[in-house]
């Protein structure tokens, strides 16, 4: 659904004016209510879901009352963030953004670990040094069910369409999409966006220069070459390391089963189960490292990529599961980090704490070389 007055509608966030609508939806949605429901108050979702439910949509009138503009929806998802931080994390810390201007518009281009956790901490670093937050970019295989759209517009995210199917179609999802993030750029508002489709989920973070090749798709509109239009993009590389991804086991078992069957078949719920997961799971450190502006001339996708992966790998903080995974002597590694992993490694099956090991060994050994 695309309107002459807006090309964007059918992918951007919301705006200001429909957050109350959204969130009014987001409380009548009876699938939205019964998994927080589910997940909060189990007890009570068995015996009284109707009372439950009831409730729990009083509850949620009662506390997202004042919340009536996308500011005021970041302003709640910060007061999660700090609370997220400080259960299940031993500290983030950052390092970069003291050479970014914040009045202006950046591309951010990540490495991906997390489904959720890798833009939500990105954005809690730009909001603790007063940078806006990013809108972030979010594949439609995620948005299987109407309240899980709503979240995620009225979280500053806008789609990719994935399920566009046909040259045709795909053509006209990437150009609206490259020509909105310009769009974003140019009203000084910055974007988030994996650099890949996709989790690294066997811990090797390698730009798709496909990727890159959909950002000039607006350039070659505006009959742009490829060096000119990339260095109008205010391109940022960002790596974002966890000391225990709380996923790895379940990233590792996907990647093990490929292995042994060729094939593996991913649950209904197992996206949402990740999501959960790396919000809930505990993560110890994180850094995150906002990398240098892109300057000079990068004539093709492929050289962009490289530029873009170099400093993903040299800015990849690595912490003592990486050199303890990569057999590499540290100072930082202690007899405790060495038993601890030892420990995680040993309750997984052979083949999966095969993975698990490579998964972190990969980013040191990458630095190493």
């Amino acid at each position: 659904m695309q309107s002459k007055n807006d090309p964007y509608v059918d992918i951007r966030p919301y705006h200001d004016d429909e957050v109350v609508p959204a969130i009014n939806r987001l409380i009548n949605d009876d699938e939205f209510i019964s998994a927080i429901l589910r997940y909060r108050l189990p007890l009570l979702a068995k015996t009284f879901p109707w009372i439950g439910k009831a409730f729990l949509k009083q509850y949620l009138k009662f506390r997202w009352a004042n919340v009536k503009t996308v500011h005021d929806v970041q302003m709640q998802v910060a007061k999660y963030m700090q609370s997220m931080v400080e259960q299940t994390t031993d500290g983030l810390t950052y390092s970069g953004l003291d050479n970014l201007d914040p009045s202006k518009g950046y591309l951010f281009v990540s490495n991906h670990r997390d489904i959720a956790m890798d833009p939500a901490l990105v954005n809690w670093s730009l909001h603790l040094e007063g940078f806006n937050t990013v809108r972030i970019a979010i594949g439609d295989n995620l948005l299987t069910k109407p309240c899980a759209t709503e979240l995620m517009k009225l979280n500053k995210s806008f789609i990719v369409k994935r399920s566009a199917k046909g040259p045709r179609e795909m053509m006209k999802a990437l150009g609206q999409l490259s020509s909105y993030i310009k769009h974003s750029l140019e009203e000084n508002q910055s974007v988030w966006i994996a650099q890949k489709e996709g989790r690294a989920k066997d811990g090797n973070d390698k730009t798709d220069p496909a990727i890159l090749k959909m950002f000039h798709v607006e350039g070659r509109r505006q009959k742009q070459g490829f060096a000119e239009y990339v260095s109008s993009l205010n391109i940022i590389p960002v790596s974002i390391s966890y000391e225990n991804d709380p996923c790895d086991f379940a990233k590792a078992n996907e990647l093990h089963q490929k292995s042994v069957d060729g094939e593996y078949e991913k649950g209904e719920f197992e996206d949402i189960e990740s999501i959960v997961q790396g919000i809930v799971g505990q993560k110890r450190k994180i850094h995150i490292a906002f990398g240098e502006k892109i300057v000079g001339d990068f004539n093709s996708p492929e050289e962009l990529a490289n530029e873009i992966d170099r400093q993903i790998c040299t800015n990849y903080y690595l912490f003592p599961n990486n050199y303890i995974a990569a057999d590499i002597q540290h100072e930082s590694v202690t007899s405790k980090d060495k038993k601890m992993f030892d420990e995680k490694l040993s309750a997984m099956p052979t083949g999966v704490s095969d993975i698990v090991r490579q998964m972190y060994a990969i980013p040191a050994e990458k630095k190493a070389h």
